[in-house]
């Protein structure tokens, strides 16, 4: 028994802590828009976004989907998570989530600490979750939950038809401060609470103890409640920052998948390829548009995993897909001599250690904001961006100008010629 338990603890991501683990609450009798969960937003049924952050963020022991519908059942299976049966005790329009997430406890004695990720936040992003749940597994919070920062000035509400006067809340009229002069004012976002189990089953909420919030970018708090919100959420997701859903993650960065191209980056070629180890998303795809504009073929790289999404990702980019084992450099040399190339015409972007080498050796190469340490100090080039929001088009725009300020140097150099043999 002990010898069991000791292996169990070792599968675990953060044995000091127990078990992790993501819980998407999704009840199938929505009020306000029937089957709200799986509606499609862009294409993916919503839960699936949320499903995506989860999955991709690869802190989690186990993620779970708490329904009490078959068609969420169902949905939820196809992304490959658990799916916890939820009674009609609490399926009820008066039912909490604090009352769900306690069935759910009671029926998995083994999770320790509890992520409750809302499915109506469509643009959570894996980076989101990973650092919020630092909180707990290093500096030992209790619970951690999501909150916005808002500029909006509060004022009491009166009843109608009374002569009462209303009264400001959080500013003072007199000395009204103009918003580049004022922090805001941080409120709840709803997307994710973190908590122990003690403080859930034995205090009986969610936020308690030593409790830390989490701050998220007003861009990517968005949450879906009726329908005029859906194409408002539509638009936000579809907007650069905001990832596309794939499949499992093996980076810090988001889905391990990466793009090569060929284009006039050196002055002693005329083509080079890039590639690209970081989740797809809109400001993503548009890098890799412009790239193409440029006339520069790209080539996404697909981890051996990924290989079902191979359609799906070149019918979402338009671009070649291949697929690429644990060691990067061995399929990269392999192609850089198919397309005979040099390395020195390369242009290299990835965010983990397995990349370090492909880093080093390409002519130009990045890693994207928050990427690895190794993959940091092995590249040239860091991104502003972190990858899964934005990384991608930092490092095209990057290439590009490359190629534009090597045009300009060929076309002085052609130049210089003309003027002599004058």
């Amino acid at each position: 028994m002990a010898a069991r338990k000791q292996e169990e603890a070792e599968s675990l991501k953060y044995p000091e802590v127990g078990h992790v683990a993501a819980l998407i609450l999704a009840r199938g009798g929505s009020k306000g828009i029937p089957l709200k969960n799986i509606k499609p937003l862009a294409g993916i049924p919503l839960i699936g976004w949320v499903l995506r952050a989860a999955i991709d963020s690869d802190v989690f022991d186990s993620v779970w989907v708490s329904t009490d519908h078959d068609e969420i059942k169902e949905v939820a299976k196809s992304w490959k998570v658990e799916v916890h049966p939820r009674s009609e005790k609490v399926s009820s329009d008066d039912s909490t989530s604090l009352e769900t997430i306690q069935e759910f406890l009671e029926k998995h004695p083994e999770v320790t600490v509890v992520c409750n990720i809302q499915a109506t936040s469509p643009c959570l992003h894996p980076f989101h979750i990973k650092n919020a749940l630092k909180k707990i597994t290093e500096d030992r919070y209790d619970s951690v939950f999501s909150v916005v920062r808002r500029y909006q000035f509060r004022w009491k509400e009166v009843k109608k038809g009374s002569d009462e006067c209303t009264e400001p809340e959080n500013l003072n009229p007199a000395k009204r401060p103009r918003r580049q002069d004022w922090n805001g004012e941080l409120v709840e976002n709803g997307s994710f609470y973190f908590a122990t189990r003690d403080l859930i089953m034995k205090e009986g909420r969610l936020q308690g103890g030593r409790v830390a919030y989490f701050e998220m970018e007003p861009e990517h708090s968005v949450d879906i409640d009726v329908d005029i919100d859906w194409p408002v959420a539509e638009q936000r997701v579809l907007r650069p920052g905001v990832s596309f859903p794939g499949g499992p993650c093996d980076t810090d960065s988001g889905m391990s998948s990466g793009y090569v191209s060929d284009s006039e980056v050196s002055s002693a070629k005329s083509r080079d390829t890039e590639l690209l180890n970081v989740s797809i998303h809109s400001r993503d795809i548009e890098g890799l548009r412009k790239l193409q504009k440029d006339d520069v073929e790209v080539v996404l790289l697909i981890s051996e995993e990924d290989v079902l999404r191979q359609m799906h990702y070149k019918l979402m980019t338009g671009c070649e897909a291949m697929v690429v084992g644990e060691d990067p450099l061995k399929d990269v040399q392999s192609m850089v001599e198919k397309k005979k190339l040099d390395w020195n015409d390369v242009a290299y972007m990835g965010c983990d250690a397995a990349s370090e080498s492909c880093l080093r050796l390409a002519g130009l190469s990045a890693a994207p904001a928050y990427a690895q340490p190794e993959a940091i100090r092995a590249g040239k080039f860091t991104c502003k961006h972190g990858g899964g929001a934005g990384a991608v088009r930092d490092f095209a725009e990057h290439v590009l100008l490359q190629n534009q300020q090597a045009r300009l140097q060929k076309q002085k150099a052609v130049g210089a010629v003309t003027t002599a043999l004058k």
